[in-house]
């Protein structure tokens, strides 16, 4: 019980590898009187320190952490120095292209935001401009995957081009409008940004749908609960990215924090579906809607198909979830079956054993620049929790002879864990 103590307090230090820092990039693409200009609100420091941000959730998880918070720490002067020391790098890596040509890209000009929180990004908006060829139908922006995501957002137009870019091209943009994708395109576009935002950027949403998941091993109860959830924030998204629902992020980030704790001590003190329960989830659920809801106001939705990409990130969140409780059912059904007499348990001990090495050993394998690029975070983030749960696994079908060894030996701890990193959330967000 020692290991997994020590283990669990460790979860705490490594939750904010995922925390939502990096966010994407805007650009505005505005064509008029044969002039092209592409406005970007962008994570300056970032790419000044040289960080890669294709699959980086948090700055603070890469090699050049440091020299990104000292670059956050300097006057708006210095970084707008620094940007137009590497404009030409800049302006080479957008690529502009009109039809077959090559566009020389400008910059025309850099707006940097005060110092505020070195923990977060700046907003700093860059302006290139450049002049098209004569009679240019289209044009083409290709975006570096290192530089993170890009929302594309062509201006001035009826039914403007819209994309999502995370490193690519995108493809040819009619300068007079009327590239707006279709209802179904734009739905289908949106369905892997929702899904993007549980697995693997949101851990706060994953730890509350575990917290869910680890009340009971019956069907029924999580049911009830993921309805509740589904409904509340479904109804709140879309309240919230109408404009109708505006909560600060600083009031409801820590209430998510909160829920994740309530969730997870809940389990911890009772393993049956109290008549509260369900309406608790409910009301949690209309807060973490606003949570999903701020990330795309960060971005704005196609106003033309609204509701198509609306509906589709809803539904990329619900198969994220969805993802996340497979995921989980999968991994301790074994225990659940031994459990339950089903199963044998030497099979689940042989499993689960070879499970735990299996994780731990794979996550000092994949380790390394290349996985932190990838995923935000070092494998052991994501590895060794794994690990953990095995390792509970294991001790459940050993254990047998105790009463409900499953809840003892698997859903309290992990519940307690759980928990541990909620509550260091709500104190970092209220607090620090």
């Amino acid at each position: 019980m020692r290991v997994i103590f020590a283990v669990l307090v460790w979860l705490v230090s490594v939750s904010q590898a995922v925390a939502h820092e990096v966010q994407p990039a805007i650009g505005d693409l505005t064509v008029a009187d044969g002039q092209l200009s592409l406005d970007i609100e962008l994570n300056a420091e970032a790419i000044l320190a040289g960080v890669d941000l294709e699959g980086v959730t948090d700055t603070n998880e890469t090699a050049a952490a440091a020299d990104v918070d000292a670059l956050r720490a300097m006057a708006p002067e210095q970084i707008e120095q620094r940007l137009r020391m590497d404009a030409g790098v800049l302006a080479e890596a957008l690529a502009v292209r009109a039809g077959e040509t090559s566009v020389p890209l400008t910059l025309a000009a850099i707006e940097v935001p005060p110092v505020g929180d070195v923990a977060l990004p700046r907003e700093t908006r860059v302006t290139f401009t450049a002049p098209l060829p004569s009679g240019t139908q289209s044009v083409e922006v290709s975006w570096p995957a290192r530089f993170g995501t890009l929302i594309l957002r062509q201006q001035g137009v009826e039914d403007g081009y819209t994309g999502y870019l995370a490193g690519g091209s995108s493809g040819p943009i009619t300068v007079s409008g009327g590239d707006a994708k279709g209802a179904l395109a734009t739905f289908a576009g949106y369905i892997p940004v929702g899904f993007d935002h549980i697995l693997p950027k949101g851990l706060d949403h994953i730890l509350f749908v575990l917290g869910l998941f680890f009340l009971s091993t019956h069907l029924k109860p999580l049911l009830w609960q993921v309805s509740a959830f589904t409904l509340a924030h479904t109804v709140t998204l879309a309240l919230g990215a109408l404009g109708y629902v505006n909560i600060p992020g600083s009031i409801v980030e820590p209430i998510i924090a909160a829920s994740i704790v309530y969730v997870a001590v809940e389990n911890i003190v009772s393993d049956k579906l109290h008549r509260w329960r369900p309406v608790v989830i409910f009301v949690f659920g209309l807060l973490h809607g606003l949570g999903f809801a701020s990330v795309l106001g960060e971005f704005g939705l196609p106003q033309d198909q609204f509701f198509p990409a609306l509906i589709g990130f809803n539904v990329g969140v619900e198969i994220g979830q969805l993802t996340v409780i497979a995921l989980a059912f999968l991994l301790v059904v074994l225990a659940q079956r031994v459990d339950e007499g089903a199963a044998d348990i030497r099979t689940g001990q042989v499993v689960y054993g070879v499970l735990t090495l299996a994780f731990v050993g794979l996550s000092f394998a994949v380790n390394g620049p290349g996985f932190v690029e990838t995923m935000g975070a070092g494998a052991p983030v994501f590895l060794w929790p794994l690990a953990l749960v095995s390792l509970l696994c294991f001790a459940s079908v050993t254990l047998l002879d105790h009463l409900d060894a499953y809840r003892r030996f698997v859903a309290v701890p992990a519940s307690v864990g759980i928990a541990l990193v909620g509550a260091y959330w709500f104190v970092e967000r209220v607090f620090l």
